[in-house]
């Protein structure tokens, strides 16, 4: 019995097998449209299984017996039962969701992570908390027996060594099978409990299992496997492995469009020829034809008949390979696993309602290769995929009796999946052909390969992948490369990788490129919110292949074509340098040490007198990072030294004492050769972008990566760190231009952004700044444009630093004219030594210095008052004056006339 969007009912005679019964009534669910309630009966009593949506499945029985013989109140409670399986499905539906119970579970062993993980190896942690809950699984599905393993918790609770020691027995009966005990316990295997593995659990911790065990395990989802994996990994390593959690959500919308819509499409196209066929009479097993034959053709040579379409459909389906070059703990081939076999699924039970023939399911976690480098993950993305596939087969009335449970394969990897490091010379790893690559390879940005990997390492990878992935790249990048790579070779189809937002713009983009060259991308999401480590990450999804695929989706809107910067409007990645726009942006200097420290400390430093004669403030001057510039933080002063050599440093003797206490021990440390040799200078001095700068009365600067696009003025002795980029102009045209929202839509659509909503977008000068076209402007319009600029400065600097709480100080300490404060020496003798005066604005007082702690630039935008949006309307009425375009401009139609000006500019 059926009735639609209700209920499927499957009865049997008195003292049947119910259990028999509801396995077969779920081979049937997909054809009868997946009915929330799947009920069984036996004429004496009613079974309710649940199958809502993304909840646990429940069970109700219903004794049809006692509403004919039990009282008036338990037969009223009986038909309101029955009448809501009728007519309201919805009251039978749980309440808790399965993302519930598997991070509630997650979260009851996860403590023992973080406790276990003080006293044991994280790795070994991880381990043996999901043989735990492999054996609370296993039991809820019967795979264990008789609920042994809750069983040995409870009795053996106050005897906490006795359970420990339990339970690593029934771990060793697990990797081989055998008794444990009055019990007959299954062969296991592959690999999660083919070491031995004991822990001396507290008390607490023991019942923390304890309380697990009382979950419903069988309805958990796998993933929770990763879950633990990642806290069981001290922070560090987590950080080193890019180990990170990907949401079902995420994954389920990169695999459907690269395995799943083909697969559906030439299962369409097979289902649809069947169909329309006459249905052929069955054949004998001895007359079919082998699973490699011609596709076109059947046994006997003739046009295949629909049950050999069926079988050769299937039959590839069997044969799908998807690679996961960066599996982690599995989750991505797991929920292929399961996508593939609800495919499956739909062709058996098509074939079986149309007497096309009867096959058992052959889509097994054998068809599926992983690559991992991290070796407790590599064993763990077995287990998971396997769990993944007894759940299934549960779930759909197949039945499990395989020895061992779970199998080892030759297709997953330990090893480096980009670096092949086992011969003399490095070269590129090697991976398994397949049909379809997935996964997320390690969010690392290419500022921190070094650190994190080794500069060794790091010199090895460029090497190896030189004129394909740029320098200072995203380690992800490398996957991206190797993946296209495949797919040229034709070694793959299709594929589809995560990252973060950042493989959209700068280098990064370098490698989307690139696949557009050899290939197409036929689906993005370009812009996506991702949680990290509590962060709000900004993520990308981006599937390619070879550009056979037709069709083009983007944000989940179809679309002509997908740009290599994953926007579909004017391709700005086309957009060439300009010669007119070089050696004016530069970027800051990288210290790379605690060369900085508080003006209150640097301001004694000033008047300490050297060997030489030469004033400290030689190599002694201000210094901002990103965060002064936005968030106004407290004065700070940097010893910089530039480029010279140690004997000349050691002259300033108290500055050079401080550095070779405080900086050169843990230069001594670093893998690069330069920081070690020349100790006691910033990594990269930026000399050129000192010279630029020094011979004007200021410069511009702005932040590299910031929530608002903000440019401000600072003078040269000001010290910019490498979080800024600076222009060497000094006038308020520039400024306006660089200000106005014509360049900071063209700025936005080059940058990237970045992980954290709030810190904002990266801005990039290759490609934000040297390929942007200034207006060919009038002198009228040119004066317009500084008006507004400098308007615009007066007012925002008048707001930051309001003349009535402040003052005008004259700081004076010794300088000479051939250092950063030229500008400012007078009365300087035949030495060029003189007396430095620097003026600058403080507070009036200390109540009011208080006043300035929210006066940040930052706030300023967030709040953006009336007066600051007047002024940049102003400005940017002006600069769209000067290019002759209408301010009414959309973003789009901005970007297209900005690249038609470039290419029209740019020099061949």
């Amino acid at each position: 019995m059926w009735k639609r969007g209700f209920f499927a009912i499957e009865y049997k005679g008195k003292h049947k097998d119910l259990d028999a019964a509801y396995n077969q009534l779920k081979q049937y669910q997909n054809s009868l449209e997946n009915p929330p309630l799947l009920i069984v009966c036996d004429m004496t009593r009613l079974i309710v299984y649940t199958h809502f949506t993304g909840k646990p499945t429940t069970q109700t029985l219903i004794v049809l017996e006692e509403s004919a013989i039990g009282g008036e109140t338990l037969q009223a409670a009986i038909f309101e039962q029955l009448r809501d399986i009728f007519f309201h499905p919805e009251r039978f539906e749980p309440q808790e969701t399965i993302e519930a119970i598997t991070e509630r579970a997650a979260s009851k062993l996860g403590g023992l992570a973080l406790t276990m993980g003080k006293r044991y190896e994280p790795e070994a942690v991880a381990r043996f908390l999901d043989r735990i809950v492999f054996c609370l699984f296993a039991e809820d599905i019967d795979l264990l027996p008789a609920t042994v393993f809750s069983r040995l918790l409870e009795s053996n609770r106050y005897n906490v060594p006795r359970c420990c020691k339990l339970i690593g027995d029934l771990f060793g009966v697990m990797a081989v099978g055998g008794d444990f005990g009055e019990h007959s316990i299954r062969r296991f295997n592959g690999n999660l409990f083919n070491e031995e593995l004991r822990f001396e659990l507290t008390e607490s911790e023991l019942n923390a299992v304890i309380e697990a065990a009382k979950l419903d395990w069988k309805n958990v989802d796998p993933s929770i496997f990763g879950t633990l994996f990642e806290r069981g990994l001290d922070p560090n390593k987590r950080s080193q492995l890019g180990a990170h959690y990907t949401s079902r959500a995420d994954i389920e919308t990169l695999i459907e469009p690269v395995i799943m819509a083909p697969l559906r499409r030439e299962w369409d196209a097979v289902r649809s020829l069947a169909g329309a066929q006459p249905v052929a009479p069955k054949i004998a097993p001895e007359s079919k034809g082998a699973a490699g034959e011609d596709a076109n053709l059947g046994a006997t040579g003739c046009a295949p008949t629909n049950s050999e379409l069926i079988r050769q459909f299937l039959a590839r389906l069997a044969a799908v390979r998807v690679l996961d070059p960066a599996c982690g703990s599995g989750n991505f081939l797991y929920i292929a696993l399961q996508k593939l076999k609800d495919l499956e699924k739909s062709v058996l039970t098509f074939a079986r309602d149309r007497d096309l023939g009867e096959w058992a399911p052959t889509v097994s976690p054998l068809q599926l290769f992983g690559l991992e480098l991290n070796a407790y993950a590599f064993d763990l993305a077995q287990t998971t995929v396997w769990i993944g596939y007894l759940q299934w087969l549960r779930a759909n009335g197949y039945l499990f009796t395989e020895d061992p449970v779970l199998r080892k394969t030759d297709n997953f990897r330990n090893a480096d999946a980009i670096l092949d490091l086992s011969g003399e010379l490095p070269r590129e790893a090697q991976w398994p052909e397949a049909d379809f690559i997935v996964g997320n390879p390690p969010f690392l940005g290419g500022s921190r390969l070094w650190e994190e990997l080794g500069r060794d390492y790091q010199q090895k990878l460029w090497g190896v992948y030189q004129n394909r992935v740029p320098g200072g790249a995203d380690l992800c990048c490398y996957w991206f490369e190797k993946t296209r790579g495949q797919i040229a070779d034709g070694q793959v189809q299709r594929a589809g990788l995560i990252a973060t937002q950042s493989i959209r713009g700068g280098v990064n983009r370098e490698v989307l490129k690139r696949i557009k060259q050899s290939g197409d991308i036929f689906f993005a999401v370009s812009d996506r919110d991702w949680i990290l480590n509590g962060a709000n990450v900004h993520i990308s999804i981006v599937a390619f292949d070879n550009g056979s695929e037709t069709s083009r989706v983007l944000d989940g809107q179809p679309v002509a074509a997908i740009n290599a910067d994953l926007s579909s409007a004017t391709d700005v990645t086309q957009a060439r340098k300009l010669a007119k726009n070089s050696g004016i942006c530069f970027i800051g200097a990288k210290k790379a040490g605690k060369f900085e420290f508080r003006e209150k400390e640097a301001r004694p430093l000033l008047y300490m007198p050297n060997p030489h004669g030469k004033p400290n403030s030689d190599v002694l001057r201000p210094w901002v990072n990103a965060a002064a510039l936005t968030q106004g933080r407290e004065d700070h002063w940097i010893i910089d030294a530039g480029a010279m050599q140690e004997d000349d440093f050691a002259l300033y003797e108290h500055l050079y004492f401080r550095v070779e206490a405080l900086i050169k021990p843990e230069r001594m440390k670093n893998n690069e050769e330069r920081a070690r040799r020349l100790w006691w200078q910033h990594r990269r001095p930026s000399e050129d972008m000192q010279t630029a700068v020094n011979a004007l009365p200021r410069y511009i600067a702005t932040p590299r990566h910031s929530k608002h696009r903000v440019f401000v003025w600072l003078t040269p002795e000001i010290l910019s760190d490498d979080g800024i980029y600076v222009f060497a102009r000094d006038d308020d045209y520039f400024f306006g231009v660089v200000h106005s929202r014509l360049h900071e839509v063209w700025a936005r659509a080059q940058g990237t952004q970045l992980r954290e909503r709030e810190s904002g977008f990266r801005y990039t000068p290759t490609s934000c700044f040297e390929t942007f076209p200034f207006p060919a402007r009038s002198d009228e319009q040119h004066a317009a444009i500084s008006a507004a600029a400098k308007n615009l400065d007066t007012l925002r600097r008048n707001w930051l630093n309001p003349p009535e709480w402040t003052r005008e100080e004259i700081l004076e300490f010794p300088g000479s004219v051939s250092g950063p404060w030229s500008r400012y020496v007078e009365d300087a003798d035949e030495r060029g030594l003189g007396t430095v005066r620097y003026p600058r604005r403080v507070p009036k007082d200390a109540i009011l210095a208080m006043n300035f702690v929210k006066r940040t630039l930052t706030n300023l935008y967030n709040e953006r008052p009336a007066w600051l949006d007047n002024a940049h309307k102003k400005l940017d009425a002006a600069v769209f004056a000067a290019y002759d375009w209408p301010a009414s401009l959309s973003d789009d139609e901005i970007l297209a006339r900005f690249l038609e000006l470039n290419h029209e500019r740019a020099t061949p």
